[in-house]
């Protein structure tokens, strides 16, 4: 089989958190961006139901700083089967309000290297979907911002990669990484929950690679 071609993009922000599952309640993110991270960063900028996207590498650029934020968050989930929306629709914050401690990254900039996986109902050449994709790097067009970890952490933004875009000089063990979430289906093809899918994150020379081997059960013919 043919070395899959790669399309490549740089994206930066002012903050990020790529919150680790182990830490319930205190938000501690990854060293690094995580390959579901930045496979919703990649779906921000392109997406079609035509085909997946497969993560590759994820070089980072800058020297990893941290950064300790205290929020005033709530303690409830919000919707529209809520007791608040079945009592009319009033909350009051206050009453549920409670503060946390969030130890995310700042300065961030990472180059994503992913290739596209057509889907079996697809039936245009999957360069059609490349050509527009890097169209859509090179113009700065998105379906919606990107965002780093979390959505109040929307990234500054998106660029073509270009020389001075080298990965640092950093070597670094991070230990059970996410992957991304194996969600189960029954007949009536809706999600019956997702169970988290976790591999052994290194970091060799600024480049964190993720293994082929995770796509196999996500994506058919992945291999």
């Amino acid at each position: 089989m043919s070395e899959p071609t790669l399309l490549e993009v740089v994206i930066h922000g002012d903050l990020a958190c790529f919150t680790r599952p182990e830490n319930k309640v205190e938000r501690v993110s990854y060293s690094v961006m995580t390959p579901s991270a930045a496979r919703g960063a990649l779906e921000a900028i392109y997406w079609k139901p035509e085909f997946w996207w497969r993560v590759h590498e994820i070089h980072v650029l800058n020297e990893i700083k941290w950064i300790s934020l205290i929020r005033n968050e709530i303690n409830d989930r919000q919707s529209d089967r809520s007791d608040a929306a079945k009592k009319g629709g009033h909350y009051l914050a206050d009453e549920h309000r409670a503060q946390r401690h969030t130890l995310a990254l700042r300065d961030v900039a990472y180059l994503i290297r992913a290739d596209q996986v057509l889907k079996p109902h697809a039936t245009d050449d999957i360069a059609k979907y490349r050509d527009c994709f890097r169209r859509r790097v090179n113009s700065g067009q998105c379906f919606q911002q990107p965002y780093l970890g979390c959505r109040e952490f929307a990234a500054s933004g998106f660029r073509p990669p270009d020389d001075s875009d080298v990965p640092i000089d950093l070597m670094m063990d991070l230990g059970p990484m996410l992957f991304d979430l194996k969600y189960q289906h029954d007949k009536s093809g809706k999600g019956t929950g997702g169970v988290p899918r976790f591999f052994d994150a290194r970091v060799d020379n600024g480049i964190l690679k993720v293994p082929k081997e995770l796509y196999e059960e996500v994506i058919p013919d992945a291999a």
